[in-house]
């Protein structure tokens, strides 16, 4: 199941930025998003996320990273200035038309958060529309293996990479038929990589690297001979 390992993620330093939150409490308008998860409830990361800033969704190779935020120095703080934690599931991008500092908060260089409705209510009053926060990286705490969404045809096997733990993102995936070697993917966007092979009836097994610590992990046999464009499978490895 792991092939090259190393100590689990510690996290980051503690940084400055600011949050707002986007939808209603239900978290209907957040399902999706740039990362490719889908509907955010099957995939495991429920109303507990948010879209990032470009400078720190980073082309998407922030995707699956969590983040330890906290509301600071703003009377809408909860009091004792308690802490979330939120998963990076989609791209706050740039509002041109609106100065960095009134409106256009996801402007570059800006670091940003756009939250879920119930994850900035965990935080701060929701009437506040935009506070500064701090916040940090940390390990992800996932139940099981990396889970992976199989979309494509014939000859492009594309594939969206869900429920990674550690620090959460991936840098490089490579993917091995159990009739041919490995064979490298290459990043689509987001959480997902693709390959131009004729994949069909072999079952697959995945290597993949974390971008943050560059830790490699094989998951043998994620799919079966009869996979299909579609199905989302389950693996037992992952990242510590």
């Amino acid at each position: 199941m792991i092939g090259t390992s190393s100590a689990a993620y510690a996290g980051g330093p503690w940084r400055r930025a600011s949050a707002t939150f986007y939808g209603d409490e239900t978290a209907r308008e957040t399902m999706g998003g740039a990362c490719g998860y889908g509907n955010l409830w099957n995939s495991g990361y429920g109303a507990a996320t948010s879209a990032l800033s470009t400078v720190l969704f980073n082309d998407g190779y922030s995707c699956g990273q969590c983040f330890q935020i906290r509301c600071v120095s703003s009377p809408n703080c909860y009091y004792g200035s308690p802490a979330t934690v939120v998963t990076a599931t989609n791209i706050c991008p740039p509002n041109w038309g609106q100065n960095s500092n009134n409106g256009g908060w996801c402007n570059p260089p800006r670091a940003h958060f756009d939250l879920t409705k119930p994850a900035f209510m965990k935080i701060a009053n929701w009437k506040a529309g935009i506070i500064p926060i701090s916040y940090r990286r940390v390990a992800c705490k996932r139940t099981g293996g990396i889970r992976f969404k199989f979309e494509g045809n014939g000859y492009w096997l594309l594939v969206y990479v869900m429920n990674v733990g550690g620090a959460g993102d991936i840098k490089t995936m490579a993917v091995k038929g159990s009739r041919t070697n490995w064979i490298n993917m290459s990043h689509n966007w987001g959480a997902s990589y693709q390959a131009f092979s004729s994949l069909y009836g072999q079952s697959l097994s995945f290597r993949l690297t974390s971008y943050t610590t560059r830790q490699t992990i094989y998951a043998w046999n994620a799919a079966p001979a009869s996979w299909s464009a579609g199905q989302t499978y389950k693996s037992n490895a992952n990242f510590s």
